[in-house]
């Protein structure tokens, strides 16, 4: 794998070839992973590959162009065509990106683990061995996915800006169960392989699949409603977009357009963007080399402020600066979001406690094709799956079948009841295209009016 050193005089090649206000940013990763289905081996891949974005910002317009590799005449390149899109922009007049922020010093994380990125297939291989041992002793079937990364990053600018970062991720799923009938999941992501029980996981996904009795049919209306950690993550990601997109907000399409100041979720509601928070996957800086720090975004069910990268600050006005949260250089289309989100617990000890008050609902352990409908509302529709089940009087009483949902993720949050004190991780590794691990840190909760609309 290509050192700092290697990608940070990358990055700074990049810039020179580029000329005049440019930024350049150098990535390289490597990852294994190795993937079951029906408790047989399908696939593994062992993957190792660099990455430069050179970003030319001219009369206020950006142009972006990547190159696969780190020789100055594939630098060059890149750089004449990032230049070509910012000049041919320029024809339709000044454009809105106010220059490249100014070098600021980024603090250090503990976001790298030095055996993690050492690792290679064969530990992979050993790690479904023991996912596998622990399906066949319950004599269940079992498709899995192990994987681990190391990613190392450079970022310099015309500016001075001069920086570099590392970081590494692992991440077990497991899905348990035939493909006809009642299945159970599981999943952990850590900073470092090391710390995720592969057997412990796999146990998980096969208890929730051996549950007793058959699955029972839920009708369409609003139920009281246990959304176990993977759940909530899922909803959570997915309003970052809606809510705290600065850009989105600063033209008045965001969910909390006009709404900052004002109660938009209980009062037991406090959600922030934590890089440094333990147990999430951090990050030094964006993508534009600004620094990461924490910011809050919900607090005691108070909205509270969205983040910026470079050009929706200024678009945002009123002296707003970058937050740290650019995940392109030059500003995505989709805008600035949070990637470390941190939903705090809190009270109850578990997932039986939060049940305990409920004398009929569901217990959701995962949500799956989870999509918006209105943005603006924050409303979405996905449906449940693999780990669905009725709560009677007070106890998750066995599996229901799964359900489409359709509900506003704010309003969710306004009918939140109660959380568990310990939140976890859980984490959205991509396995195509560049990797970029990142997770939401989060309880379980319980709230009220989950609306089921349809069966599956």
């Amino acid at each position: 794998m290509r050192s700092a050193d290697e990608l940070l005089d990358a990055a700074r090649r990049g810039v020179r070839a580029a000329g005049g206000e440019a930024l350049a940013r150098a990535v390289g990763e490597r990852s294994v992973t190795a993937r079951l289905a029906r408790s047989a081996p399908t696939q593994a891949t062992d993957v190792e590959r660099v990455r430069v974005e050179i970003l030319c910002v001219r009369d206020g317009h950006t142009g972006l162009a990547v190159a696969t590799g780190l020789d100055d005449a594939a630098l060059a390149a890149a750089a004449r065509r990032a230049h070509d899109v910012a000049a041919a922009a320029g024809h339709a007049g000044p454009g809105d990106f106010p220059g490249l922020p100014a070098p600021a010093v980024a603090r250090g994380h503990d976001g790298f683990d030095a055996a993690t990125a050492a690792l290679d297939a064969r530990h992979a291989g050993g790690e479904l061995g023991a996912a596998l041992a622990e399906s066949e002793r319950a004599g269940v079937e079992l498709a899995a996915t192990w994987t681990a990364g190391a990613v190392t990053e450079a970022v310099a600018s015309s500016r001075g800006l001069e920086a570099t970062d590392a970081v590494t991720d692992a991440q077990f799923k497991a899905v348990a169960g035939p493909l006809a009938g009642p299945r159970g999941y599981a999943a952990r992501t850590a900073v470092g392989a090391g710390a995720i029980d592969v057997a412990a996981v796999a146990h998980e996904a096969i208890g929730r699949a051996s549950s007793r009795g058959r699955p029972v049919a839920i009708g369409c209306n609003e139920v009281t409603v246990v959304l176990g950690p993977d759940a909530v993550a899922e909803l959570l990601d997915l309003l970052g977009a809606m809510a705290f997109d600065g850009r989105a907000h600063a033209e008045g399409r965001g969910a909390l357009s006009g709404r900052l100041g004002q109660r938009v979720a209980a009062p037991g509601i406090s959600l922030s963007d934590s890089v440094r928070f333990p147990g999430t996957l951090p990050r030094a800086f964006d993508a534009e080399g600004v620094p990461k720090a924490p910011i809050p975004l919900i607090q005691d069910g108070v909205a509270h402020r969205v983040v910026h990268d470079v050009r929706s600050a200024a678009r945002a006005g009123g002296g707003q600066a970058s937050t740290g949260h650019a995940t392109t250089p030059g500003g995505a289309v989709a805008g600035p979001g949070p990637r470390n989100l941190v939903l705090a617990g809190g009270g109850a000890t578990n997932e039986a406690e939060l049940a305990a008050p409920v004398e009929r609902g569901l217990y959701v352990t995962r949500l799956w094709y989870l999509n918006p409908v209105r943005a603006k509302e924050t409303l979405v529709t996905g449906v449940t799956r693999e780990g669905t089940f009725l709560i009677e009087d007070g106890r998750i009483a066995g599996p229901a079948h799964e359900v489409r949902v359709t509900d506003s993720v704010l309003r969710l949050l306004s009918a939140t009841e109660a959380l568990t004190r310990q939140p976890r991780l859980v984490g959205t590794t991509q396995f195509y295209g560049p990797r970029f691990a990142h997770g939401v840190v989060c309880p379980a909760l319980r709230a009220s009016g989950f609306r089921v609309t349809a069966a599956v």
